[in-house]
């Protein structure tokens, strides 16, 4: 049914004529966010699903690095060769030292201009959110932003990229058509970052670029890091131990992050928790959060609202610790477990300890208790 449903939705797309001028643009750009000469690890995530595209349209890949020294950017592109691209392009400007909105915006405009690339893809973060809606702006072309999937629609070389809509309940897919470059910003953490491959050649592509000093408004005075790095650990941990308001209360935490430990994994939570003050917002996981995609991922106290399942969705294998035998998140979850977790949670923390600890053998206590599963 399904099949045929979609059969039926492709044969009644309109066709729609493409300006003869698109042709002119040819490529997948990438550009690659980094701070104090670290790139962000989105940037290889959609290096990844850039390479996947590339193969369909059969064009090449390309990596944007910019940065203050020739150094840094060196060691930056070496990267993105290793992750995929095929080419680079650098701009090295003392201007560029830190992200400001003006002169990131005008070079990247600038070789968008001049490349004429058919596809930008940048990172749904603070700093490439800010950069590709100017950027759009600019070059009067559509952004689609947020995306948790990208892929191509053959028949007319658009990007198809998928984004979540009405609160989070629908998927909605977004073509720019008869504009270029297609833009879009891909959440970090929904695309898996590929196997980077050291010593992989490129070309790389020296650019320069007049930038005034005087004339860019906004002036750094100092650098302070973001509490990103603590959220890319959330981003990029292979067991992740989430807490929803069925903790009941803030210091109940303490067992999950005691069990994350254990299992060395991080801790998240659901945006009710965070907007009570039980947990750090850089750990929100859902929809106006974080998009996780650990092997395992434990939901304690999670009721499974939409909002939270667009941020666990890729997960490996999710297990859901719940009270309630009805609630939504056993619908989609691997593994159900019915019950009190004040008595699931100490359990299973004792029952690792003792692991841990070979020469020492289990009590009744501690040995596997019955759950019911669904």
């Amino acid at each position: 049914m399904a099949e045929g449903a979609e059969k039926t939705k492709s044969s009644k797309r309109k066709k729609i004529a493409l300006d003869p001028k698109l042709a002119e643009y040819r490529g997948i750009w990438v550009f690659i966010e980094q701070e104090e000469g670290i790139a962000h690890p989105v940037s290889w995530e959609l290096l990844g699903r850039a390479r996947y595209l590339a193969t369909t349209l059969e064009v090449e890949v390309a990596a944007v690095v910019f940065g203050e020294s020739q150094e840094k950017v060196e060691k930056i592109t070496a990267e993105a060769l290793s992750y995929g691209a095929d080419k680079v392009y650098q701009v090295v400007d003392p201007a560029l030292c830190d992200y400001r909105s003006d002169p990131y915006t005008d070079c990247l405009v600038n070789l968008v201009r001049k490349y004429k690339p058919e596809i930008l893809l940048l990172g749904a973060t603070a700093l490439s959110r800010d950069l590709a809606s100017s950027v759009a702006t600019l070059l009067e072309t559509g952004l689609t932003a947020d995306c948790t999937e990208l892929s191509i629609d053959v028949e007319s070389r658009s990007l198809e990229a998928t984004r979540p809509t009405f609160g989070g309940s629908l998927l909605c897919t977004i073509l720019t058509l008869n504009y270029r470059p297609q833009m879009a910003t891909a959440r970090p953490g929904v695309l898996p970052i590929p196997t980077a491959e050291p010593g992989r050649k490129g070309i790389v592509i020296r650019e320069q670029m007049q930038i005034d000093e005087e004339k860019i408004l906004t002036k750094v005075l100092s650098f302070i890091p973001e509490p990103y790095k603590t959220a890319e650990k959330l981003s990029t941990a292979e067991v992740v131990v989430g807490g929803g308001r069925g903790l009941k209360q803030p210091g109940h935490f303490a067992l999950l992050r005691e069990l994350a430990d254990l299992l060395g994994g991080e801790v998240g939570g659901t945006r009710p928790v965070v907007q009570a003050g039980w947990l750090e917002a850089e750990r929100q996981i859902g929809q106006t959060g974080k998009t996780i995609r650990p092997k395992i991922y434990i939901a304690v106290g999670i009721s499974g609202a939409i909002q939270h399942r667009v941020g666990i969705e890729k997960a490996g294998m999710i297990v859901a610790i719940n009270s309630d035998p009805n609630a939504p998140i056993f619908d989609y979850a691997d593994i159900g477990i019915v019950g009190d977790f004040l008595e699931i949670i100490p359990a299973l923390i004792r029952v690792l300890k003792k692991r841990q600890s070979p020469k020492t053998e289990l009590h009744a206590k501690d040995k596997p208790f019955e759950i019911e599963l669904k």
